[in-house]
């Protein structure tokens, strides 16, 4: 089954999208300090700090990939981008545009720019419904004619690499996993979006299926000028698609950088220890004992100062009572993250000298 046709056009990487507003240096999307909050009944007040003070860009083109333990936070981030769910506090700009605020954009024209494909494929299409209208349902509800709507879901199954003529009578439960999320690719691509937010898009497939997606997703974003925020829990996948990586611990953002910076030169704790905890094919690096060890903390009562003391194998007091600087502490202005023992004024015995 052919992924991308040899004969589809690639459009120009360096053409004006004449819904380009900012220009290229203008991120595609910044997010500064979005909170969420879910309040817990009998909990006296309390709530689950699903995301709590998070803040970061997007630059038009690039895949930014998002990295962390289940529960911290990810998806729940990935719904606030979208305005899925809206955010306790924080502030959204889509091409220089702040979000849901006056004389800025709304949240129904910042959808028909940004779609999300979701992990459960099967969930996320309408199972009485056949795939050619599924697809289609997004162009009609934007104002297509039916007919034209039908044809932009043939040209779309298309590019995913599914015949329309095939597949499009079919329903959701004819289908194999890989082919149903083939098809909610089609549905984000079909409304002409600018940006695609892919929240574990691969992680309930076979890694040759898997493999297949990926770099389906790959060429659609050449094809496209497409940018993409990349939600994955497997460090390998999110090393082969992403330009740059956010890692996430409970709610907040540890560390932010190039792909290749993250995997071969992290800074901080947790990420090495995400790193370390992925299974080696040799033999002779077996993994004898865990690089990480114990639970995440509640997310209703979090820990005081960095939320990874408790976990840390360099945790000293300091790292309890202060909440540490979030910075680019090595020279490189491209790659922050948040530790004590980056920085030389927190007072860490392993900080460098001021």
């Amino acid at each position: 089954m052919a992924i991308i046709d040899a004969h589809m056009p690639i459009l120009d990487p360096h053409a004006v999208d004449p819904r380009d507003r900012g220009g290229p240096a203008q991120p595609m999307l910044i997010a500064r300090d979005l909170k969420k909050h879910f309040p817990v009944k009998g909990a006296r007040g309390k709530s689950v700090q699903a995301v709590d003070g998070v803040s970061f860009d997007v630059q038009k083109g690039e895949t930014l990939g998002i990295v962390g333990e289940s529960g911290c936070g990810k998806s729940t981030l990935a719904r606030l981008l979208l305005h899925l769910i809206a955010p306790d506090a924080g502030e959204l700009v889509f091409d220089g545009d702040a979000v849901d605020v006056p004389n800025g954009i709304r949240v129904d024209a910042l959808r028909r720019q940004v779609q999300m494909v979701f992990q459960d494929s099967y969930a996320s299409l309408n199972p009485r419904m056949p795939i050619r209208d599924s697809v289609a349902f997004g162009p009609f509800i934007q104002g297509k004619k039916r007919p034209a709507a039908r044809e932009i879901a043939r040209d779309t199954l298309r590019k995913v690499g599914l015949d329309p003529e095939l597949f499009g009578p079919r329903y959701p439960h004819e289908l194999s996993g890989g082919q149903k999320q083939r098809v909610n690719i089609a549905r984000a691509l079909a409304t002409g979006p600018r940006m695609v937010i892919l929240d574990e898009p691969v992680s309930a497939l076979d890694k040759s299926v898997e493999a297949q997606v990926l770099n389906l997703l790959r060429g659609l974003k050449r094809q496209f000028n497409l940018t993409y925020v990349f939600i994955s829990h497997d460090l390998s996948v999110v090393r082969y698609i992403s330009d740059r990586v956010l890692v996430m611990y409970l709610g907040r953002v540890v560390e932010l950088g190039p792909a290749d910076a993250i995997f071969d030169q992290p800074q901080h704790p947790y990420t090495r220890a995400l790193l370390g905890s992925r299974p080696s094919m040799d033999p002779a690096r077996r993994i004898e004992e865990p690089p990480i060890t114990g639970d995440p903390p509640n997310p209703i009562d979090p820990p005081s100062g960095c939320r990874f003391h408790t976990r840390c194998p360099f945790a000293e007091p300091v790292c309890q009572s202060r909440d540490p600087v979030f910075g680019f502490w090595r020279g490189d202005e491209a790659h922050a993250a948040a530790c004590h023992m980056l920085d030389p004024r927190s007072g860490h015995s392993q900080a460098p000298d001021a």
